[in-house]
């Protein structure tokens, strides 16, 4: 199977990037993830650096164009290109990185073993190390689209708890890239061994399907149960979007306060509000605060619930837990990582003249928080994060190392409306609860609210823009799973082997040249 044309390379990866994108929610068909990995490595065999950038760019394009397309709703158009293009830029250096392994590593290690098996490692490693910094650079990065996160409904999910999200990644990435691997090596045989052609193609599949059965069967990390703690998380179907208009400052407060009335008698242990639930500061405002100590006292359980907070000049997107008639909350989490070009705007000065109207409306400035993420609710211990907190490995894994039985996931996307967003982010929910071995309470002010329990599944869920509360004995988990106590170092292992194999093979290949 010899190398593609450039212009066929570019509408395969275009085609790929559609593909790619099907197998995440809305859409949600799993198995189109290493379906469209694997088109997308099709086009980069035998490629040089410039056509293999123009492959993967076109690849990324067609992928975050559609996937994120939702960031239209909240700043227009130019963010959503501007974001979609920088993250297909990323995508585009690792295809180069991938080219180069496909024409280095066969000429280095160029047995059978070294192109089927080596070469899919190096492709996957790269793939990992390249999602990977995405995530983290610039200005905190962007983790949205990575592989794994297709797979929350897939039948691999279980290794969740083994490996993370950066490990389930490479293994869906080298099962691709190992079928691509042997129909090329089964093409490249002569016609006339069409027997040997025929028994590379069935062992080596079936190699592959042992190691997918595998990857398929082999049970989650199992956390020590520590009991259950009957939580009330509310919906309150509010106008809460930041652009949105509200009829009187309060009212996305009022609306959560009635949607958890009637549940105030449910025998909790803790109510649940989302994201910017309050938009009068208890903390500052007397009203709210009497609102707030009186649903406590009614409840006779903890609130915790998401507000904007001021000291001294700094803004903070805070979560904050409120004691049964306290007159000031018993702890707050300040959103460690507030999204560039959302919540802030990094070099304003620099960025501003290019969008001064666009970049004006971000008027507010949240400053990052240092403070923890786990409140001690006086009978269990919770890990907080605050929307896009979702993605972020190292907060997550802080959450549960400190010691959090159970995980809230606090967000407010009425920006997004009725777009994939909301699913993407419950989706990835999903994949948190299974990779930290903790329930996660995802609740929302407009939509996707639900609670999942410590195996990924979703106990309860509300319906969209509806008002309304879920109430559920929700289990408690101690322990860490493997994934968790490992941290980052899965991914350094498997981006930074991928990375030191082909800067390995092409020193050799240089000298051997020399």
């Amino acid at each position: 199977m010899g190398p593609l044309r450039l212009a066929p390379a570019v509408f395969l990866a275009i085609v790929a990037g559609f593909v790619f994108d099907a197998a995440f929610p809305d859409i949600g068909i799993w198995l189109l993830s290493p379906v469209g990995v694997a088109l997308s490595l099709v086009g980069l065999r035998g490629r040089r650096p410039g056509g293999a950038f123009l492959v993967g760019l076109s690849f990324g394009l067609a992928f975050y164009l559609v996937h994120i397309q939702w960031a239209t709703l909240f700043l227009g158009d130019v963010p959503w290109l501007a974001l979609s293009t920088l993250e297909s830029l990323f995508v585009a250096a690792g295809a180069v990185a991938i080219a180069l392994a496909y024409r280095w590593v066969p000429s280095v290690w160029p047995t059978r073993l070294g192109r089927t098996l080596l070469l899919p490692i190096v492709v996957a490693g790269i793939w990992t190390a390249r999602e990977g910094i995405s995530a983290v650079w610039p200005y905190g990065g962007f983790s949205w689209g990575r592989v794994a996160m297709s797979q929350a409904e897939s039948p691999i999910r279980e290794l969740f708890p083994w490996l993370g999200i950066a490990g389930v990644g490479f293994v869906v990435v080298f099962l691709a890239a190992a079928v691509v691997a042997l129909l090329d090596e089964a093409w490249t045989l002569p016609t006339q061994l069409a027997h040997e052609r025929w028994t590379l193609v069935s062992s080596g599949g079936a190699h592959l399907l042992a190691v997918a059965l595998i990857a398929c069967i082999i049970p989650a990390w199992q956390t020590t149960e520590a009991g259950t703690a009957r939580i009330g998380a509310v919906q309150g179907n509010t106008n809460s979007g930041y652009f949105q208009k509200r009829q009187y400052q309060g009212e996305i407060l009022d609306g959560h306060v009635a949607a958890t009335l009637p549940i105030l008698e449910d025998g909790l242990d803790l109510i649940v509000w989302p994201e910017g639930a309050a938009d009068l500061d208890p903390t500052r405002s007397a009203s709210a605060r009497q609102i707030v100590r009186a649903i406590t006292r009614a409840a006779d359980a903890p609130l915790v619930l998401g507000t904007i907070t001021e000291r001294g000049d700094d803004i903070y997107n805070s979560s904050m837990l409120w004691p049964v008639d306290g007159n000031e909350p018993a702890a707050i989490y300040d959103k460690r990582h507030p999204v560039p070009f959302g919540e802030y705007v990094p070099d304003r000065e620099f960025w501003e003249p290019f969008a001064p109207d666009l970049i004006g409306l971000i008027g507010r400035e949240y400053t990052p928080g240092s403070n923890s993420p786990v409140f001690d609710t006086g009978k269990f211990l919770l890990g907080v994060d605050i929307c896009f907190d979702i993605v972020d490995d190292a907060l997550l894994r802080e959450t549960v190392l400190d010691g959090a039985q159970v995980v809230v996931a606090q967000t407010n996307n009425a920006d997004f409306g009725a777009t994939d967003e909301s699913v993407q982010q419950l989706a990835i929910a999903r994949i948190r609860a299974l990779e930290l071995g903790r329930s996660v309470v995802s609740i929302s002010t407009v939509s996707a609210s639900a609670i999942i329990g410590p195996d990924g599944v979703t106990r309860q869920q509300l319906p969209d823009f509806t008002p309304g509360a879920l109430v559920d004995d929700v289990p408690l988990r101690d322990g860490i799973t493997p994934a968790a106590r490992a941290g980052g170092q899965i991914e350094w292992l498997l981006g930074g082997f991928g990375l030191l194999m082909v800067l390995a093979a092409g020193v050799l290949t240089r000298r051997r040249r020399g």
